[in-house]
């Protein structure tokens, strides 16, 4: 393997990595504390678009971490981001919570059902047979379909919940459109994680437990990729995929004494 240059930027997973059914992951506050210390830039990203910065912070800091707002990257944001790049100043009809409702007028969005620009397609808790109506509609009448994230489910204290992605699968088999995804895997997520901090991808380690998101993601925006053993992939079930990790570690308490 091509030997990569020294570490001077992070991304990290935040669920499965540094948190973990609602508890902090043995090590991972004093983790997040090195990268502070360190000053090296860092960015916890989330696939979840349900809450606002502000949000995860608060949640973060209710389990030990201390972790500045502007350190936390969603992909309500980077949706908001790309939105903004590809059509400044557009309108869109959204289906989602804050985190993304806020994320889109921060950038000069106008939510509308009107003839909107975008159909944008975030989580929520509340799906509404409404308001999926009113995207198919909204799509056949050409407006172009985005979803944050492809993620089929999501975490609950009763199981599994039907998340982002199955909800763009009924709505792409009813419009017969696919929807671009902007979250991971999309090495798009990364990228725009990296403009956030100044990060260069030769120098840069992305920290995940998926290897289906985090280390595809990862691998494919050009960054170390580091996979850790406390959230869904284990040591065996990444031998079956066509794609490795540059390594595997138990936790993010092994890397503390790198930053």
């Amino acid at each position: 393997m091509t030997e990569r240059k020294a570490v001077e930027s992070w991304l990290t997973d935040m669920d499965g990595v540094l948190v973990h059914e609602g508890e902090p992951v043995p090590g991972a506050p004093e983790f997040v504390n090195r990268m502070k210390q360190s000053g090296k830039p860092f960015l916890i990203l989330t696939n979840n678009s349900i809450y606002t910065p502000r949000d995860l912070q608060a949640r973060l800091a209710r389990m030990g971490f201390d972790v500045p707002e502007q350190s936390i990257w969603t992909a309500a944001l980077a949706t908001a981001q790309f939105l903004a790049d590809q059509r400044p100043g557009g309108t869109a009809y959204v289906i989602g919570e804050a985190g993304l409702t806020t994320a889109m007028h921060a950038v000069g969005y106008v939510l509308t059902d009107y003839a909107p620009d975008y159909v944008v397609l975030g989580e929520t808790r509340t799906y509404s047979f409404e308001a999926i109506t009113k995207a198919v509609r909204l799509i056949n009448d050409g407006a172009r379909f985005i979803c944050t994230n492809p993620d089929p489910t999501g975490p609950s204290n009763e199981g599994a919940l039907p998340a982002a992605g199955s909800v763009a699968a009924m709505i792409s088999k009813a419009t017969g459109v696919e929807p671009y995804f902007v979250g991971k895997p999309n090495p798009m997520m990364m990228r725009s994680a990296l403009n956030v901090i100044g990060g260069h991808s030769e120098s840069t380690a992305m920290i995940g437990d998926r290897m289906d998101t985090d280390v595809l993601c990862g691998l494919e925006a050009g960054l170390e990729t580091i996979l850790v053993l406390t959230g869904i992939s284990t040591r065996a079930e990444s031998e079956r995929y066509p794609y490795r990790p540059s390594r595997i570690v138990d936790s993010v308490a092994d890397l503390i004494a790198e930053i």
